[in-house]
């Protein structure tokens, strides 16, 4: 019964952190789709008296997607009140080139910054609206759900690799007079603690197999698809290849570098 509990509060503390990372890693994926959504939606204007052309400005800004022309039809036709067909006509030449420049990605407040500086290098360019109040607060709001999930995670591992450790330590002391024993005999290091390694690797196997069980469900709940769906982000919420082999190395890196800690610990002891 005492094994079955050393068993359970390791494989519960190596699942704990296998959740957080993961979690971590929903919520990375999560903001980067969300960030991909808002590039397709935002997009700066610039007026200009010369044409931009789009070879041009992409040549020059690298993150600039692609330059689409406004046509200057809609704000004609609000202003035209009995306007003959030729002032029309002369109205469209006297005005301004408008254009919508789409960008790769959704820019950070430095980003976005340069670009403007670079638009404004075009000979003819007279104002860009790069919507930047809105921009920098729905940056900021990415940025800071990030870095409240990150701070999360990490308390997560740390408090959690304390208690890993801790529980190492007590199954070492349950054991001290075992491999005392055979210390005197002449057993080496790695064979004395040969017990303790195989509990962190069994246990590390065990975390990572209901690991990954506990993620293929989530990924495949109905109620977690539905909310993703409607926030209108689609993300691979668990790869059952990169994410599972992330998972299990680790576990194994985390249990078998505290046992080694462990073991060293008890040799300087000696």
């Amino acid at each position: 019964m005492k094994s079955f509990k050393n068993h359970l509060s390791l494989v519960i503390a190596l699942l704990s952190i296998l959740f957080s990372i993961q979690i971590f890693t929903i919520v990375e994926r999560s903001i980067d789709a969300y960030k991909e959504n808002l590039a397709k939606n935002y997009s700066l204007v610039v007026v200009s008296q010369k044409e931009l052309k789009n070879d041009d400005v992409k040549k020059k800004i690298a993150l600039v997607d692609h330059v689409e022309n406004i046509s200057p039809d809609g704000v004609i036709k609000k202003l035209n009140v009995g306007i003959s067909k030729k002032n029309t006509e002369l109205l469209k030449l006297t005005l301004p080139k408008f254009y919508k420049v789409k960008l790769h990605s959704y820019p950070s407040p430095d980003e976005l910054e340069q670009v403007r500086k670079k638009l404004f290098s075009f000979q003819g360019v007279k104002k860009v609206e790069t919507f930047e109040n809105t921009h920098h607060r729905t940056y900021r709001l990415l940025l800071l759900f990030k870095t409240v999930v990150s701070v999360f995670a990490l308390c997560v591992l740390i408090v959690t690799v304390l208690l890993i450790f801790k529980e190492l330590k007590i199954w070492q002391f349950q054991h001290n007079e075992r491999m005392s024993i055979m210390g005197l005999f002449g057993a080496p290091v790695w064979l004395r603690s040969a017990v303790l390694f195989r509990l962190a690797i069994v246990d590390a196997l065990i975390a990572t197999a209901f690991g990954f069980a506990l993620f293929i469900y989530i990924s495949n709940d109905i109620w977690v698809l539905t909310q993703f769906k409607d926030i209108g982000i689609d993300i691979t919420i668990f790869d059952m290849g990169h994410d599972f082999l992330v998972m299990l190395a680790t576990s194994m890196s985390i249990a078998l570098l505290l046992a080694t800690l462990i073991v060293l610990g008890h040799k300087e002891e000696v």
